[in-house]
């Protein structure tokens, strides 16, 4: 039998064991084992890729206007008339000044064997010198004309000077009616010291009255894709491109041995380099050589008229020619309807033109054409 006492004691020790065990339990639970358990890691957030817009590369759209004695692309319609500078080309008028900016130049011979330059400027503006300027002559004035062009010259020979009073040229003359319109450089002797610009020129047109009114000749041009290379499929000839024989160099000579000019194709800017007497002819405005999408070299009868050696020079009844282009020559001739300009045709078809300024040179007939003509391919 417990007593009283001996009952509290018992019970008093078995809430203490039960209060122990409790906390063990406790501890036991929270410790998870002894090991700590590691909060849960969260998940990345992966943002949605942004797309770019794409750039879809737009054909550029040809334009509708082009210069028609270049085929160049141009801004806006071309309205203002081609002005027709003679230029000297003795020995120490060169390098002239301009030629680079314009759309054609011819070469013919003048006196003594010296040749004269024409160049005919329409497309391009801002030539703040062309020179420099000398004088005309009778076949010159027909060259300049078939372009519609303002005669720009100083002085002339009788010949020429009976055809423009007669006739009533619109002409430009430094030592007639237009003297306030050039002037002379500091830095050569006279006479190979006249220039003016393009802006003087048009200003003294202007003031003489002289329209826009005129008949420019339209010359048929290879599309600038077409005419960029040579070459089409596995070295074929491109579509409705005339194929020549190879023609990567001409010299020329007009009469004298001591003057001979020569272009070198040039495949990276599908052009022929301009050079005298093996040097580079360069414009002296900015020091670049002279280059031609197109060279014609074209035989024409001369006549010597006088002691003085002034020249008369067929440039209407047409001849032999030759085309040089894209690296090749094409043979063909020369022709001149009434009213036109001078045109290269093979097989009694115009042949297109390169896009680009052309050079016309026009050589003697005799002894024979070929004779002023050395084609190679170095």
């Amino acid at each position: 039998m417990f007593s009283k006492g001996s009952l509290s004691f018992r019970k008093f020790a078995w809430r203490t064991s039960l209060l122990s065990m409790a906390t063990v339990l406790l501890l036991s639970g929270c410790s998870g084992g002894g090991k700590q358990q590691a909060e849960p890691t969260p998940a990345p957030v992966v943002e949605a890729p942004v797309e770019q817009p794409v750039e879809v590369p737009q054909e550029e759209a040809s334009s509708p206007y082009k210069a028609p004695l270049t085929g160049m692309p141009l801004e806006a319609s071309l309205t203002q008339r081609p002005l027709a500078v003679m230029i000297n080309n003795a020995p120490a008028a060169r390098p002239q000044s301009g030629l680079g900016q314009a759309d054609m130049v011819y070469e013919v011979l003048a006196e003594g064997g010296i040749t004269r330059l024409i160049g005919i400027f329409q497309s391009q503006s801002g030539i703040e010198k062309i020179g420099p300027i000398r004088s005309i002559r009778p076949y010159l004035i027909n060259l300049g004309e078939s372009y519609g062009g303002v005669l720009v010259h100083a002085g002339g020979s009788p010949e020429a000077y009976s055809i423009i009073q007669k006739q009533g040229k619109q002409d430009m003359d430094e030592i007639g009616n237009a003297g306030a319109y050039f002037w002379r450089a500091k830095d050569r002797k006279a006479p190979h010291n006249l220039y003016s610009s393009d802006e003087k020129l048009r200003e003294g047109a202007a003031k003489l009255n002289y329209g826009n009114d005129v008949k420019v000749p339209q010359y048929s041009f290879y599309s600038e894709p077409t005419a960029a290379s040579g070459d089409g499929a596995e070295g074929t000839a491109p579509v409705g491109v005339v194929s020549g024989e190879p023609g990567e160099k001409v010299e020329i000579k007009f009469l004298l041995d001591s003057y001979v000019v020569a272009y070198q194709y040039d495949g990276s800017s599908n052009t022929y380099k301009r050079w005298v007497n093996g040097s580079p002819h360069v414009d002296l405005n900015d020091n670049v050589q002279l280059e031609a999408a197109n060279v014609i070299v074209l035989g024409a009868d001369h006549k010597v008229l006088d002691d003085v050696g002034r020249l008369a020079v067929n440039v209407e009844t047409g001849g032999k020619a030759m085309l040089f282009q894209r690296g090749e020559v094409i043979e063909g001739q020369w022709v001149r309807a009434a009213g036109d300009a001078i045109r290269f045709v093979k097989d009694g078809k115009e042949v297109p033109l390169v896009p680009g300024t052309t050079y016309f040179n026009i050589v003697p007939n005799s002894p024979s054409f070929e004779s002023h003509v050395t084609i190679s391919n170095p």
